[in-house]
């Protein structure tokens, strides 16, 4: 988390959260869902705004976290904004290392990314939904493979880089993996 961030919240520490503005997509791209947004649909049926500002990207991946109910959010200044997530906390890329190439999180010739840039550590195992998308627990939780990715990644899966994936349902998946796809307000 930035200093500047982290100041701002000591300075204003009762700012109240914010839901449903901001949403991460199956691409890893950020979505701004103002209230007329939010109020024509859910998303990813409405997406809302494509962000594209590199510098405003760059802010929001390096003050993503997750709280203790699992519940992933930006942390804008002194207020934490509560995203919607399409599929899952974190969109990972996947690449072949070339001979001799080494990468973080590189294993047998297969390089790991976040959609934030983050290194994402070892692969603990690999998941297939029923709609056929790929999973990979990582040691800095549960993503999702890009739609572009899918060859380099089917490669690490038929060569046992990963272990044999294993079958989940979607809708099991926040539970068994502790993530909050849609987040609310705590009751009280």
């Amino acid at each position: 988390m930035d200093d500047i961030v982290k100041a701002a919240i000591k300075k204003w520490p009762n700012v109240p959260y914010c839901y449903g503005w901001l949403a991460l997509d199956a691409r890893g791209d950020w979505y701004l869902r103002d209230e007329p947004t939010q109020a024509a649909g859910p998303f990813p049926q409405l997406k809302g705004s494509l962000i594209q500002h590199d510098k405003l990207k760059a802010f929001i991946h390096r003050n993503y976290a997750a709280d203790e109910r699992g519940a992933w959010y930006f942390q804008n200044g002194p207020q934490r904004v509560y995203l919607q997530l399409e599929l899952a906390p974190l969109v990972l890329g996947v690449r072949r290392l070339n001979v001799g190439e080494t990468g973080a999180g590189a294993a047998a010739g297969f390089e790991v990314q976040a959609h934030t840039g983050q290194d994402v550590g070892a692969v603990q195992s690999c998941w297939l939904d029923e709609m056929g998308r790929l999973y990979l627990l990582t040691e800095a939780g549960l993503g999702v493979v890009r739609s572009m990715d899918m060859d380099a990644a089917a490669d690490a899966v038929a060569s046992g880089v990963w272990g044999e994936p294993q079958d989940v349902a979607f809708a099991d998946m926040p539970a068994r993996f502790g993530f909050v796809r849609e987040p609310v307000p705590a009751a009280g």
